[in-house]
Formats: structure tokens, sequence, C-alpha cells
């Protein structure tokens, strides 16, 4: 890959503090992650000319900076750990510092900016946190029936019976105020009910992808299979033919469309059912045969949005 003519900046995020390092010289700067050292960043980039500006995944620390930077008219970009550690790896460095980190982010930057993620919509934030809530209260859920099995003495077992229902009508509130507070915004409201019009897609799937996949319906199908982790990879070397297999991608987006599967093929949706029958008549196994409809569930909902047209057996690609 050329190297870009753009200036570039990279900024290796902390909780407390950003460093900052451009693609081209030697220019640093050290400022803290709140507001008024984000309009310092701001106007430092600005004197020298900076347009666009990478950072790594920080668990969430780097979402000031992207609103901040993004509102004075940078063009932010934003790169998974791996891929900065990569060029790391390529270029043989093994000291690590908070400065030179940002100056690897930089070089990132000014090497693959088409590569990296557009900054994510801000809005998305607050809907994802609620999410990860629910996610939350459904691991606590089934940690609670299995915990519940456990015990024989009546007293006990009401105990973890009770558990069970809290957080059962804990998790319908959570699911019902998620889905309101996507509804509430028209554009993601049609969209939702798009989705939920492919058989077998319920609500709390559809939310997933919505929030978790905000690209869909701007992909290709390749893509929005290979983006939720569903997209079969070759194993071939020389004359060794090995197995197919799925990796990477987003694996919240994956599990979710894996655990819909099943009861879209066996029941909901007989466009899967075929494919899931098709597959199984060929020798594939069960497990096998399961990934290949949830990688058919999110193609359905790609085209859906595309078109932003209900699922209809007719119009769906096969």
């Amino acid at each position: 890959m050329m190297q870009s003519n753009t200036v570039c900046a990279g900024i290796d995020v902390a909780k407390a503090w950003l460093d900052v390092a451009l693609s081209k010289g030697a220019a640093r700067l050290h400022v803290s992650n709140d507001v008024a050292g984000l309009a310092q960043l701001a106007a430092w980039l600005a004197a020298r000319g900076v347009v666009r500006v990478g950072l790594e995944a920080s668990g969430g620390y780097e979402r000031l900076a992207l609103t901040q930077l993004r509102a004075a008219g940078l063009e932010m970009r934003l790169f998974q750990p791996r891929q900065v550690k990569a060029l790391a790896d390529f270029q043989l460095r093994r000291a690590k510092t908070d400065a030179l980190d940002a100056a690897l982010i930089a070089a990132c930057t000014a090497l693959a900016s088409e590569a990296a993620r557009p900054a994510p919509d801000p809005a998305i934030w607050a809907l994802a946190e609620r999410l990860t809530l629910l996610e939350q209260i459904e691991e606590d859920l089934v940690r609670a029936k299995t915990r519940r099995e456990a015990f024989r003495q009546p007293d006990l077992k009401a105990r973890q019976d009770a558990e069970v229902a809290r957080l059962k009508a804990l998790r319908r509130a959570e699911l019902k105020a998620l889905a309101a507070q996507v509804r509430a915004e028209p554009a993601r409201a049609v969209n939702l009910d798009l989705l939920c019009s492919i058989p077998g897609l319920g609500e709390r799937t559809a939310l997933t992808l919505l929030i978790l996949m905000p690209e869909l319906g701007s992909l290709s199908r390749e893509q929005a299979a290979s983006l939720a982790g569903l997209a079969p990879f070759d194993d071939r070397s020389g004359k060794r033919v090995g197995q197919q297999y799925i990796q990477g991608g987003r694996a919240r987006v994956r599990r979710s469309l894996y655990a819909a599967a099943l009861p879209a093929a066996f029941k909901w949706n007989p466009a899967l059912g075929r494919l899931y029958n098709r597959l199984r008549d060929k020798g594939r196994e069960h497990k096998l045969a399961l990934v290949a409809c949830a990688r058919k569930m999110i193609v359905y909902a790609n085209a859906v949005l595309e078109r932003q047209a209900p699922w209809t057996p007719e119009t769906s690609p096969t």
C-alpha cells in the first residue's frame, strides 16, 4: 500500500491522557483526555494541517476524542488493536511506550486509512450500552438457572426460583426499553420492522444487528457474512486441502444469529429449513448446517435493509 500524502495523526488513548504523534515530522503532544485537552489538541492539529486522525479502540476511553475531534471537522478512523500490533510486528518493533504507540497509530492511519473503520455514530453508543446491560442480565439468568438445579431444600430452591423470576422480569423490562429507545428514531424504527419481517429473526436478534452492525444495508453479501464472522475461509497449502472454517468478525452478532438459526430453520423460515435439510442430505454436520443458516440470515438482513423492503421468499437472495 502506498504512503498517503495526507498529514495524519495517531492518538494513543488512556483513561486520563492522550499521546499524539504525526505521520510526518517529529512533533508530539501530551494532553488530558477531557474537553479542555481535546480543544487544545484540535487547535494543535489544525495548525499542522492534519485532516485525518486515527485511534485504537480502547474500551470506550476513545469516545470523547472521537466525538470532539469529529465535531471539529477532522476525519476520524478507528483501528482494531490487532491492526496496530500487526504493523509493529512487521516493523520488528519491540519497544513500547505511549509516545511510540501514538507514532505507530499515525503510521497506520497514513498507510491504511481506507482499511480502518470510520468512527461510529455517537448515537449508537447509548444503544450499545443498554444492549450490553441486556446481555449481562441474560448471562446472569443462565447462571441463576444453573444454580437452581443444585438445590433440593424447599426454602433454598424457592429463593433461587425467585431470583430466576426477578431476572426474567428485568430482562423483559430492559428489552422493552431498548426497543423503545431504538424506535424513538424514525429511520431505525423502519429498519427494525424490516429486519423483523424476516421469519425466524425476532426483535431481540434484530436489535443486536441494528446496534452492533450499523453497516448493514451498505455491504455486499460477502462483506456482511465476513463482518459477522460467518464467512467460510479456505485452508489449503500445496497438496493439502483442509476443511473450510469461520473465524473473526463480531462475536456477539454471530452468537445471536447462531442462536436464532435453529428455531428459524426448524419452525419459522421454510427457506432456511430447505437449506438445512439440503446440507444434511449431503452429509454435512448439524453444526455446519446451522452456521450456513445463520450466514443466510445475515444475507437476508443485509438485503432487506439495502432494498428498504420487507423480506419475501421471491425477492430474497438465494
